[in-house]
């Protein structure tokens, strides 16, 4: 097999790694502490260190790429598999691809999580949005096979992949079974583990070297167009044109949303921080709204007393994705972790302060001064081993916080807190 030709694209995007490997955009805000991981390049493929999921799919997935199609090929073809915080920072540069790939938006199709469609009239007006199911994607074999044969039979004449942190037998797989004649690849984040599935479907293409980590996400995503397309294309900040006033927030009142949990009970500052927090904010005479999952109502169940106070909402479990960007846009401010409302508070442009770790510090979280709201207080403690990928060593009890969570000190979230209400 040849060789796989590698796009690297010059270093002209404000923010893109310098010789250092680090992000000139972040410089400042990256703590200059611990060790970096490194990505290994693809590299000799090792068939024996393919997972045994990935033999079982071999074949469905050569009978899907090799079945027979005879419709026009028509379209661009862009699998997602992201959460909330990783569509406000994937919706800029989408804003470009009908201009950078010469299709009209009808004619883009994105394959994304069920409950993207929810925001479909607003966030993708206009896309051709189709829901699958990541996790059935990649374990089940019939799901496969009926996903996989849907997408071949589109016959799409290009297809697009710039996720960095991304599993090969998902959003890799699905690029090579579309037999999309133009295929347009970022270099994935690759670890020991993942190098030889990374390396079969990377060789059977060009890809776009989007940088160094910890290059934050917004500027991986202009790299990548920019490579495309030859030219620099500047990045821009998440921005969502949200309406105001449809919630049910008291209109008369300084409502404050509170988001106590994270879908990783390690990336949560400790609840008892968040309890001394909401008990100020009501003496001080704020509104507390509460939001979160069934995962975090545990925490606040076991604090009853908070709920019978005066000046609470709890939302918790009573929200649809659309109605926490209502309350979100309406608040007077947001406390959160580094967790989906934290990025549409970004998105929105409320005042935030955002608690954040070191597991891939400067990739995701903090946004880059220069395409974030000035009202956007990221709050974090630097400690020795940021960069962890929160495969956290030092964490003693499982499902607690993380120690870069945990040491994030009180008084400086009150400090941001109390300046920007």
């Amino acid at each position: 097999m040849d060789d796989p030709v590698i796009i690297a694209p010059p270093n002209t995007i404000p923010g893109a790694p310098d010789k250092s490997g680090k992000s000139s955009i972040m410089r400042s805000s990256v703590p200059v502490i611990g060790t970096v991981p490194q990505s290994l390049p693809p590299g000799k493929i090792n068939y024996r260190a393919m997972r045994k999921r990935w033999w079982l799919f071999w074949l469905v997935d050569q009978i899907v790429r090799h079945w027979p199609v005879f419709r026009a090929r028509k379209g661009v073809f862009v699998p997602r598999l992201d959460g909330i915080g990783d569509i406000a920072m994937f919706l800029p540069a989408l804003a470009h691809y009908s201009e950078v790939f010469g299709v009209p938006p009808e004619d883009i199709t994105i394959l994304s999580l069920p409950y993207w469609h929810s925001l479909a009239g607003n966030l993708f007006k206009g896309y051709r949005l189709v829901p699958y199911d990541g996790g059935r994607f990649e374990k089940n074999p019939w799901y496969r096979f009926k996903m996989g044969l849907w997408i071949r039979r589109q016959n799409f004449a290009v297809a697009v992949l710039d996720v960095f942190f991304r599993k090969a037998l998902v959003l890799d797989a699905m690029i090579w079974i579309s037999g999309a004649p133009k295929a347009y690849v970022s270099k994935p984040w690759i670890s020991p583990r993942t190098q030889s599935e990374h390396a079969y479907y990377l060789g059977r293409h060009s890809y776009i070297d989007t940088g160094v980590y910890p290059t934050h996400e917004l500027y991986r995503h202009f790299t990548f167009l920019s490579a495309v397309t030859g030219r620099t294309i500047e990045p821009s900040m998440p921005h969502l044109p949200w309406p105001k006033g449809r919630s049910k927030l008291p209109r008369d009142k300084k409502c404050v949303v509170v988001h106590f949990g994270c879908n990783e009970p390690g990336r949560r500052w400790p609840f008892s921080n968040y309890v001394v927090l909401i008990n100020k904010l009501l003496d001080d005479g704020y509104t507390v709204v509460l939001t979160g999952t069934e995962k975090e109502s545990d925490d606040l169940y076991a604090h009853p007393e908070i709920l019978e106070r005066d000046g609470i909402i709890n939302l918790v479990c009573q929200t649809t994705l659309p109605e926490a960007l209502d309350i979100i846009a309406d608040a007077h401010a947001v406390v959160s972790n580094e967790t989906g409302p934290a990025h549409m508070a970004v998105m929105l442009g409320t005042p935030a302060v955002i608690v954040i770790g070191g597991g891939h510090f400067g990739n995701f979280v903090p946004y880059p001064p220069e395409l974030c709201p000035p009202n956007i207080h990221w709050i974090y403690e630097p400690m020795d081993c940021y960069h962890c990928f929160y495969n956290c060593t030092k964490r003693l009890v499982d499902r607690t916080p993380f120690p870069c969570f945990a040491a994030v000190p009180f008084d400086t979230v009150w400090e941001r807190l109390t300046s920007i209400l």
